[in-house]
């Protein structure tokens, strides 16, 4: 395999981090962003909404040896703090003692991998540059800076697509024959929030992922270095309870009182940010093939998916430590991106079906007593047969060598099977008793 100039079109969080993985090798990498360098201008132009790091993305960070300095700027979250509606609240850990997911601000750590990368030589970063064409025959690309209006065109020995859900590398391919590609939307959109902290103290438990469950719709809230707590709104767009209709300052307080009365109590600036925060879409965008002739897709480009499994980011990182173990293992670069994509697309689509099922847990089952005895259940088989029995959730956030897909076909044995021991006559009285070994006979 020789040592190639590589160009990345996107400096996100996975076009950042690829850059890092890549100048390990000792390869030349320029990463091309369409947006100013935001360490200067001191605001992230892309989504703001706080991101969940779990145990694949830290093995990613672990394997280029940043790890240590993305903790600095991270928020352990051990469980779920369930709001009900009454105001009562509920701690559902996430997994074994000890086990937590981590809340990073996107903007924080996308600088933070800048930085990282910027400081070797190898990698050089070009802001404001916008790609206007690709000509995936010759692999020459051409940009125009949004700062000077200077045109300039490179011609790489491999461009890799980092630039997200509305990727240009992909939208090249898209004219290309016999590309599969399909975008769909969530009827629901996203807007962010924020609760303050109060003398520089955190107003709610800081070690959770805040819930507030209510069926078709949900608050949800993590928490930032600065004591604040950063919250998303997921609403539907249309309908009886939706953001067409808190049209009106009475229409939005009346809706935080009746559905979020313990945050809405917490939220000075409710009003103001709800005018002027934007209302984002949810997409899911799946496609294939990942590779043509000299260039390939990564991360959000080649599937993007909803937030509710907190694995976007998390599949992305992967997906640079899967490329990564291609190289060790193949000797050209087209074994290289042909066994990269063939290995990576199946569990991109069982990460994007998981996601999906998810806003059902997080809008609506986390407050349902049949779920919460599952998981309890679910512990406690864990805790009996912990090779035999491994909780869905402990599969895809915390085991990053079980692959997603089959997490996902592990899942859904694991959901019969559960189906069966919740019908068990007196099960929310005995099950602390029980060793449901004949169950796990039968998997």
């Amino acid at each position: 395999m020789e040592n190639k100039n590589i160009s990345i079109l996107g400096a996100g969080l996975v076009g950042a981090l690829a850059s890092i993985y890549f100048a390990k090798r000792g390869f030349k990498v320029d990463v091309f962003e369409k947006r100013p360098d935001f360490r200067i201008t001191n605001s992230y132009g892309g989504r703001s909404i706080n991101l969940a790091l779990s145990d694949r993305g830290w093995l990613a960070l672990e394997q280029v040896g940043i790890a240590e300095n993305i903790k600095k700027i991270s928020i352990p979250m051990y469980g779920r703090m369930v709001h009900y509606q009454d105001g009562q609240t509920q701690l559902q850990k996430y997994g074994l003692e000890g086990q937590a997911i981590y809340s990073v601000s996107r903007g924080l750590l996308n600088t933070e991998l800048i930085t990282l990368a910027d400081s070797n030589d190898l990698v050089k970063f070009h802001f404001n540059e916008k790609c206007e064409h690709i000509d995936l025959h010759t692999n020459e690309l051409s940009f125009v800076n949004s700062t000077t209006n200077r045109n300039s065109t490179i011609n790489p020995d491999l461009v890799l697509g980092a630039d997200g859900a509305f990727s240009v590398l992909r939208s090249a391919m898209q004219k290309t024959d016999r590309f599969d590609y399909h975008q769909w939307y969530l009827p629901h959109g996203y807007k962010e929030l924020t609760i303050p902290a109060k003398n520089g103290e955190y107003q709610l438990e800081p070690n959770a992922l805040h819930i507030w469950p209510r069926g078709q719709f949900m608050l949800i809230a993590l928490p930032n270095l600065d004591g604040s707590f950063t919250c998303t709104l997921f609403l539907p767009y249309e309908g009886t309870v939706s953001f067409a209709n808190l049209h009106s300052t009475e229409n939005i307080i009346q809706f935080f009182k009746d559905n979020f009365l313990d945050a809405f109590e917490l939220m000075p600036q409710l009003l103001e940010e709800f005018e002027h925060n934007p209302v984002s879409s949810l997409v899911n965008i799946s496609c294939y093939p990942w590779v043509h002739n000299r260039a390939f897709l990564i991360g959000d480009a080649a599937h993007s998916i909803v937030p509710f499994y907190g694995q976007g980011m998390n599949a992305g990182f992967e997906d640079c430590r899967i490329l990564n173990d291609m190289m060790d293992n193949y000797n050209s670069w087209e074994d290289i991106l042909e066994n990269f994509q063939k290995s990576r697309k199946p569990n991109a689509d069982a990460i994007a079906e998981l996601a999906r099922r998810n806003f059902v847990e997080m809008s609506e089952l986390v407050a349902n007593k049949r779920f919460q005895l599952r998981k309890k259940i679910e512990g406690r088989m864990n805790t009996l047969y912990p090779d035999q029995w491994i909780p869905l959730y402990t599969m895809v956030t915390f085991s990053p060598h079980i692959s997603y897909s089959q997490a996902l076909h592990k899942g859904l044995k694991e959901d019969a099977i559960m189906e069966k021991i919740l019908n068990i006559p007196g099960i929310e009285e005995n099950w602390q008793e029980m060793d449901f070994k004949e169950y796990l006979d039968n998997k």
